[in-house]
């Protein structure tokens, strides 16, 4: 949603103009807007009424508050309300931010901003432990090869293979800026029959992977490989989260497409976007990490690397996109966005 703008007389609160915004929200047409008593349309019309009152009597130049703007057989939107007198004389300016809008606008540039941090210290982080990491390995080489007990060589051949868990561990946090962007024209429901054909592959009984798919959307410019990685990771991640009802025999995650028109993410507003969904009817994200499952090296299960997730955000990232998630018992929605020409 956008702003949504409505322009009232100041003696008795009449529309004289609403953008096309307030029209989709309202669900109602402009002609039909003009001249009604925009108050009537929020939950408590007493507080627009009294906030009328006082800038039309300069009590104050603008008023801010809370409230909820009623909608056409739809529950009402909280939203901000904005009180102001307009630059002609005996209008008042009525502007309404969704208070949802507003808080995944902030959400996303938190996301934005510390995705870009976390790129800058995981590339110096990794480059600063690479070197050292090859000179142990070296030395623990060297070091085996001298050794005559076989105790001590088991302990040598310890730091080798640790050594060298590391080094795969570098290698991943390195590799998205480490391989070329490789453009092409996509197909997004062949990059969802990839992974969808790789998990089942390995995931045979107890999991359905449900298709619900926009069979209209066109090609787009892309990395190939990249989309794939970041929806395998996601799908996978939600089959691990799934364990339990996979061997219930119960599990279910539906890849879900869509073209969202006048999308706003990342700080822009497209005309049109991708939006793909990957849903599970699993446990839920825990609440201890809900926040940060974007965050390298956080992971809800053991043995996870909690580097997928992040993998993900960073391939998205690279096409202009984002990834959001939404999560409660019984329902994660992992929501990728991708702008489309």
């Amino acid at each position: 949603m956008s702003t949504l703008v409505a322009v009232l007389r100041a003696g008795d609160g009449a529309v004289q103009f609403a953008n096309a915004a307030l029209e989709n929200t309202l669900g109602l047409s402009r002609r039909t807007l003009e001249g009604a008593d925009f108050a009537s349309f929020l939950t408590d019309p007493a507080l627009l009424r009294t906030a009328l009152t006082g800038v039309r009597n300069r009590d104050f130049a603008a008023l801010r508050y809370e409230a909820g703007l009623k909608r056409l057989h739809q529950d009402p939107v909280p939203v901000h309300v904005n009180v102001a007198g307009a630059e002609q004389a005996g209008d008042i300016l009525v502007e309404l931010w969704p208070i949802e809008q507003q808080a995944r606008q902030e959400r996303e540039e938190r996301l934005l901003d510390q995705a870009q941090a976390h790129k800058e210290l995981i590339r110096n982080l990794a480059h600063e432990i690479k070197n050292p990491l090859g000179g142990i390995r070296g030395a623990a080489q060297l070091l085996e090869m001298e050794l005559e007990s076989r105790e001590l060589t088991e302990y040598a051949q310890v730091i080798i293979h640790e050594a060298d868990r590391l080094q795969g561990l570098v290698d991943r946090l390195l590799a998205p800026h480490r391989h070329p962007h490789r453009v092409g024209d996509v197909n997004i429901h062949e990059v969802c029959e990839r992974v969808r054909s790789l998990v089942l592959l390995e995931y045979p009984q107890g999991l359905e992977v449900r298709r619900d798919y926009d069979t209209s959307i066109p090609e787009f410019r892309a990395d190939r490989a990249q989309l794939i990685q970041a929806v395998l990771n996601i799908v996978q991640n939600a089959a691990q989260a799934l364990s339990e009802r996979i061997a219930a025999d119960a599990a279910v995650i539906t890849l879900h497409t869509r073209v969202v028109r006048q999308a706003t993410f990342g700080r822009k507003r497209y005309r049109l976007a991708l939006e793909l969904r990957v849903i599970d009817n699993g446990p839920g994200v825990p609440d201890a990490i809900k926040e940060r499952i974007f965050y390298p090296l956080v992971s809800g299960r053991d043995g996870g690397s909690g580097l997928g997730l992040t993998l993900a955000q960073t391939f998205v990232q690279q096409h202009h996109g984002l990834i959001e998630c939404d999560s409660v018992p019984g329902c994660t929605d992992f929501r990728i966005l991708i702008p489309l020409p």
